[in-house]
């Protein structure tokens, strides 16, 4: 399975959210045979739900896709590091195969604040982290440098 592949798609993902005002953040689900059956980006502003995330969108996809909870044999592909919220809701899932690109210093429950995936839970998820982390980097500076600029209203 081509990591680069399947993380292009969620960055293309992650633009869509961007240019809707929410956090760039993309993400896609692949099966065991590499068919994407979950997709997903931020929309926590438009819905105005605090599961508004990438993540969720495409595991709550990938379920109704496969008629089951199950995620076993799936990879995640996601541009920043899964939060705990993300994190616990793909361990519910028994999910394969974690890959995501920026690191979240703030949130981030794969490696960055602690590993929620090393606890005691059931399943195992292989996880590889900074697959396109400087492009997804870029992005998300790109979005915040230009919601602080001021403006130009003159209002």
């Amino acid at each position: 399975m081509d990591f680069e592949q399947y993380m292009r798609v969620a960055l293309d993902l992650a633009v869509q959210a961007a240019e809707e005002g929410e956090i760039p953040v993309g993400c896609v689900i692949a099966d065991g045979q590499g068919r994407v059956i979950g997709s997903g980006r931020n929309s926590r502003e438009r819905s105005r739900s605090v599961t508004g995330h990438a993540e969720i969108m495409a595991l709550e996809e990938a379920c109704r896709a496969r008629g089951d909870w199950r995620l076993d044999d799936c990879t995640l592909f996601v541009t920043l590091e899964p939060c705990p919220m993300c994190a616990g809701a793909m361990i519910n899932a028994r999910l394969g195969t974690l890959v995501y690109g920026a690191a979240e210093p703030l949130s981030g429950s794969a490696a960055s604040i602690l590993n929620l995936f090393e606890e005691r839970y059931p399943g195992h998820t292989a996880i590889y982290g900074g697959i396109l982390a400087e492009e997804s980097r870029a992005l998300l500076s790109e979005f915040f440098q230009k919601r602080r600029q001021p403006s130009s209203s003159g209002a």
